[in-house]
Order: C-alpha cells, then structure tokens, then sequence
C-alpha cells in the first residue's frame, strides 16, 4: 500500500509539520511501517518510541506505533519523554536497533514530527528522502511485532548525575541554580533530577503543556528568558538554563541576567573536556564566534569548522572521533564520557561539573569571554529555487577575493574587520546571514558586503524573520 507525503514535511534532519494541514495519523502510520521496513532489510528488529507534551502527540504515537508493528519490528514504548531520553534509551540498550522520537521540537503548538535514530546513528537526508520514495513506491515488509513498555527515567537520571563523579561535593554544596523547562517533555525529568542535584534550584514551568502557556519554548530567543532572568535576580543565583520544547537544546544566563549564547556555553566546555583530552578535536557551526575557535586553539584543541545541523554534526564527530561539539542554536554533543548525542539536561549538569573543575563561577567565566560586536541570526525569506543558486552566485563572485573564503556550508568571509556569513536553510526557504566584528565601525563595513552580495543576486534583506 503505498503513501505519499506533503513534500513540505520531508525535511533535512527531521520530518515535521503542521497537524491536520500537512501531517496527520496516516502519515505516522506510513512512516512506522516505511521505517520499520528499512530497519527490518538492515537486520535490525526492536525500535525505542517516546512522545513530547504537545496535544497531538499520543495519536500520532499510537499510529506509529502501529506502523511499526505493521513491519514485523517490535517497539519499545518509553512514554512522554525529552528527546533525550529517547535517545538514552536507544544507545544505552544492547537490544535496541532504532529510534523515533514524536516532537515538534520549539515549533509553535500546532507543529509536529518525527527526529529519528538507525542503528545508532543519525537519520536524515538521503535516508529521509528514501523513505518518502520507498512509502510513495508502497515498498514496505509486512509483519507482527510486538509491544512492551520501558521506563527509563530512574537511568537516565543516574547517566545525568554521572557528570558530576570525581568531583569533591563540597564544591557543588552552595552552588544556586534557576531552570526553565517552558512547559516541554523536559519537565518531568528535571524535576527528577534536581531532587538528586547537590545545592539549591529553583524550577520554572515543570508542568508539561503543549500549547505552552507561560513563553515560547525556544531559549535561543532572548524575549523568551525573561521569565528565567527574573528568577536568577530575585533569588541571586549563580547562573539559569532553560531548554526547547523537547530537550535537546540548552539556552543560559548568568548570575547578572547576561545571556551565554551556544559558542560561548561550548567556550566553557571545551576548556573543562581539554583538560582530560588534550589535543583533542571540536566541533562548532559556521555561525558561531571567531572568539570560540581562538579559544579551542588556546586550550590546546583542533578547532573544526562544520555545517549547521545538528544530525551533520554528530555525523561529523563520529568520522572525528571528536569528544565535543556544539551550534549556536544550543545543541551540545558530547562524546567524552557520554553518547555523542544532543541533551541539554546533561549539557545543564556539565555546566555546573565545568564550573567547579575550572573553579570560577559561571558568571565569571562569562566575563572573561572577550566582547564582540555581533549581529543576531538574521533570516529571510528567499524562493526556494533561489537559495542554493544564491548563495553559488556569491561564491562564484568571491573566488578571487583576498579575504579569507570559506565554503565549508555557504559563504564565511574573514577580514581584518572580522568575518560575515551567508548561507541557506536545509529546513526553510530562507537565507541566513551573521556577521561580527571587534568594532561597531566594523560591523557596519561588514554587513554593507552582505548587502551589496544579495544586491547582486537581486536579493534583498528586507524584514528579518524568526525561527
């Protein structure tokens, strides 16, 4: 029986969509069963499913669960859950082959889908691509399997904790941390997990609610820490971290409300993972601050520039062998002495780990961070059958530059005034530019050559949208 997607929600790291408009239980049944099939040809039979809190996740679960059996593949239902915790219960497990987590991620409320783990590895892309053809073909195994449920909390929790081992718990004892869960599938567990966390925390928004009534669950956008900034200045505590919708992005403040943006929390971690894997490789974005590759390099590590997109990275790291890595957006990998996978409840627990290793305050690390002048992410929207060729044309046009050209995913740019960045969204018909500089004089000089590079594609900036 074969199915056939809305084109628009075969994306390049997830599948995601708007409920009852371009996604619905049909369409999580065929990918159950579409999935299951391509994991069943790998030798593969047992897949892990977990679900985030927003209103249409159980059905569209239930459908996928029944996909799956559909295939022959017997599934592991772990419950409302983080995403990683889904992925904690697929890479902890010796008799797990796969995963599906139902999330729509920081998306608005009326969004969902699907992130997606093949045998202990990320699946996207290609993989995504050929599961929309395989379902449109009807190529698919038919089976029975089977269903058992799985509560993974207690050792998730423990893995978590496991961050702090070897250090002298009379560091951590006065340690005071705020924490936002937004009303996502993190609450649940980090309610769990600060019970259990050495000195005082105070939790905001713990309760699971999909339509997300207290702020925006997306803690790269500043308006959306308000409400953390507030409780870190009234209690004076040291540092706050707030997370996504489903867990697996970390956004923070520290002590005096200053946010710590993705490459500067990696700053802080990569000096703390140093220390035990001297020489060793990390991984940032191409958005992220010159600031953070200078810094890998002044630790003794092999900074590498990588393209945006958190399956690319962990993909990346894997072929590196690297024990770090982060984006701007708040997803951190580690590999050190965790799975390699994005989970901003143990990225929350690293900070405190890395805090008391280093022994400075979170607040203090951030200030020693050297100040930037720096534009936000700016998006905008850009024809689909643009983008791509966009972005060509500009480098076509700077091939003879004597700036610094680097390709590696779109158009960085580096001068003495600093560096500028555009490139396309896999996910979005959109462009994204970033620029930054030591000086304001700088910065300007810097987006005018953004400018004047969309000018000639016949593009403009325009209005800047959001995520």
């Amino acid at each position: 029986m074969s199915h056939a997607f809305d084109p628009t929600v075969l994306r390049e790291y997830d599948i995601r969509g708007i409920i009852g408009e371009t996604l619905s239980p049909d369409d999580a049944r065929a990918i159950g069963h579409t999935f299951g099939s391509m994991l069943r040809e790998a030798q593969g039979s047992k897949v892990a499913v977990g679900y985030d809190g927003r209103t249409s996740s159980p059905i569209l679960e239930h459908a996928l669960v029944e996909g799956l059996t559909s295939a022959g593949c017997n599934v592991v239902r772990i419950g409302l859950s983080a995403t990683p915790m889904l992925y904690f219960a697929e890479a902890s497990a010796q008799d797990v082959d796969g995963g599906i987590q139902i999330t729509g991620s920081h998306n608005p409320a009326n969004y969902n889908g699907f992130k997606m783990v093949f045998q202990g590895r990320p699946f996207f892309g290609a993989d995504i691509q050929e599961l929309g053809r395989r379902s449109a073909a009807g190529e698919r195994v038919d089976g029975k399997g089977r269903v058992e449920k799985r509560d993974v909390m207690d050792s998730y929790i423990a893995k978590l904790m496991s961050a702090l081992d070897g250090i002298d718990p009379g560091q951590l004892d006065g340690i005071k941390v705020g924490w936002d869960a937004g009303n996502g599938a993190a609450g649940p567990a980090l309610e769990r997990l600060v019970a259990q966390l050495p000195g005082e925390h105070h939790v905001l928004f713990a309760e699971v609610d999909g339509n997300f009534p207290n702020h925006h669950p997306d803690p790269t956008v500043e308006a959306n820490l308000e409400d953390l900034k507030k409780l870190v200045s009234g209690k004076s505590l040291d540092f706050g971290v707030a997370f996504d919708g489903d867990g697996d992005r970390i956004g923070a403040i520290d002590g005096e409300g200053r946010v710590i943006w993705g490459d500067q929390l990696l700053m802080i971690y990569a000096e703390d993972v140093l220390n035990f894997h001297p020489g060793a490789t990390v991984i940032a974005d191409v958005k992220a601050s010159r600031a953070l590759y200078d810094r890998i390099d002044e630790c003794g590590g092999e900074p590498l520039m990588w393209k945006t997109g958190h399956s690319l990275i962990k993909s990346k790291m894997k072929e590196t062998g690297s024990p770090l890595a982060g984006e701007m957006s708040g997803h951190i990998f580690f590999a050190d002495d965790y799975y390699g996978y994005d989970d901003a409840l143990y990225a929350g627990v690293r900070l405190i780990a890395a805090a008391a290793r280093l022994k400075k305050p979170v607040t203090q690390l951030r200030s020693e961070m050297p100040d930037m002048v720096n534009t936000p992410e700016m998006r905008f929207q850009v024809d689909e059958s643009r983008k791509f060729a966009a972005i060509e044309e500009v480098t076509q046009r700077l091939k003879d530059s004597p700036d610094d050209v680097n390709g590696t995913d779109g158009v960085r740019v580096t001068s003495k005034d600093g560096w500028w960045l555009l490139r396309a969204s896999n996910t979005q018909d959109v462009l994204v530019a970033r620029a930054e500089s030591d000086s304001r004089e700088g910065l300007e000089r810097l987006v005018a050559q953004i400018d004047e590079q969309l000018a000639l594609s016949g593009l403009e900036r325009g209005q800047s949208i959001g995520h």
